[in-house]
């Protein structure tokens, strides 16, 4: 899931460029902000990097092995023609 302390930061970057004259509102449009970005981002369909990580490994071995099944088959097809 999406850290916290990201949105936290995040809100609070995009609440300190609101203009001066609603800087006394700060605080709760920082608060509004956050809600806003969790709520986007709970949406998306997002994974972790740890899972990135791990698919990716799968990939690897998957076309490892695939290369490999394709080299036999060319050796047997060889063998047959």
């Amino acid at each position: 899931m999406i850290d916290p302390k990201l949105l936290d930061d995040l809100a609070k970057k995009v609440a300190a460029t609101v203009p001066a004259g609603l800087q006394s509102m700060q605080g709760e449009l920082q608060k509004n902000f956050r809600a806003a970005l969790a709520a986007g981002l709970s949406r998306l369909d997002l994974v972790t990097r740890e899972e990135f990580d791990i698919q990716t490994a799968v990939l690897a071995r998957t076309r490892e092995k695939l290369e490999i099944l394709q080299k036999q088959i060319a050796e047997l097809e060889q063998k047959l023609g």
